[in-house]
């Protein structure tokens, strides 16, 4: 073996090793750059869901006379609802129990189950005009639920205390963003009549408060964007140690090699 011999395979396993961290690279930023693909896809998803077991629905039944549907609201009632036209003072929560029913009034026991939010508040509409002419459901779920993706210690779909529904709090229930977050670069993808909408936020201006977006609604997902430290990691291949090792071990040995050779 002479020099040119152990030039050509020191070359050869160089451009292996870069070869192997370039295809790593590519695979990491492709990820980091479907962002707004991950947001809407879980926005959509979110927003199809089912009604489970243990979820409270808050159901107010209106219609231009409201003494004839008063007895599809009465019973225990909670917090006032200032958004509908000619309500009493309250809504009404119904806890779906262990087999996907509620028991409303004068109609009885109701299915929830495989329904979504939307399907369900159209049946319990069909069922109610039955009894009375053009009424208005309006329904809800007590327990909110948002979800809270990317650069946070405990992604995933939570539930938040009705009362407290800010994006701050959201943040805290996740366990607050991490070191690698993009704090001015927060997405929120939110679903109104049944169209994606999508705002940047940015958590280092105070003013972000005064945003229609710092009020989350009803399967928000929120999209914590990585800073440009967790991209430089990106860039970096988990098996460099191991490529500097065995390149090391290389050189050493062509070292040998050429040494013996010169003899």
């Amino acid at each position: 073996m002479n020099k040119n011999t152990v030039v050509l395979v020191l070359l050869f396993v160089f451009l292996t090793l870069s070869s192997c961290k370039t295809r790593n690279q590519a695979s990491e930023l492709n990820y980091m750059q479907n962002v707004e693909q991950v947001a809407t896809e879980a926005s959509m998803k979110s927003a199809l869901n089912t009604i489970q077991k243990g979820d409270q629905l808050v159901i107010f039944v209106s219609a231009k006379n409201m003494e004839v549907v008063r007895p599809f609201n009465q019973g225990y009632y909670t917090s006032p609802n200032p958004t509908t036209t000619n309500a009493p003072n309250s809504e009404r929560v119904y806890l779906v129990d262990s087999e996907g029913n509620i028991d409303f009034p004068v109609i009885g026991k109701l299915s929830t189950a495989d329904k979504s939010l939307e399907a369900f508040r159209v049946e319990l509409t069909d069922r109610v005009t039955t009894y009375v002419k053009n009424p208005t459901v309006t329904m809800r779920l007590a327990n909110f639920k948002v979800t809270v993706l990317g650069e946070v210690n405990r992604p995933g779909q939570i539930t938040i205390p009705e009362g407290q529904t800010t994006l701050l709090n959201a943040l805290g229930l996740v366990g607050d963003v991490t070191m690698y977050a993009k704090r001015e670069d927060i997405l929120l993808v939110r679903n109104v009549d049944g169209e994606m909408t999508k705002t940047r936020i940015n958590l280092m201006d105070a003013n972000f408060i005064n945003s229609p977006y710092f009020q989350l609604k009803q399967n928000d997902v929120i999209y914590v964007s990585a800073n440009y430290n967790k991209e430089k990691l990106a860039r970096q291949d988990p098996n460099t140690g191991i490529y500097i090792a065995v390149a090391g071990m290389v050189i050493g040995l062509a070292g040998i090699f050429i040494t013996i050779f010169k003899n």
